[in-house]
């Protein structure tokens, strides 16, 4: 698969996965508001996907929000499913990006 191409589907990726996360995530103690899809990273068969966020707020604050992403994943990839067409669609691996806070 070319580069330009890996490159457009990691774009969209990242734009529909945070287009998903504030559809879905709606508790009433999350401040979505930290949260930042910095890049998203798919390997060349499509079949992987890394989603790397930032989130602001203390160590604690960080992990609990990204172990809500975790549990809410399933959900997030099939909202990807129905709004961006692949062959497959990538199962969603999400870090944390400490690149900003460096």
């Amino acid at each position: 698969m070319s580069i330009d191409r890996l490159t457009r589907v990691n774009q969209l990726l990242r734009h529909e996965i945070a287009e998903s996360i504030f559809r879905i995530i709606n508790d009433p103690g999350v401040n979505l508001a930290a949260l930042t899809v910095t890049r998203v990273e798919v390997s060349s068969n499509l079949r992987n996907a890394r989603v790397y966020v930032s989130i602001l707020g203390d160590e604690h604050a960080q992990h609990e929000l990204l172990n809500l992403l975790k549990q809410h994943r399933k959900e997030i990839q099939s909202a990807v499913a129905r709004h961006v067409v692949l062959k497959y669609t990538p199962h969603l691996n999400f870090e944390l990006d400490h690149s900003i806070e460096e």
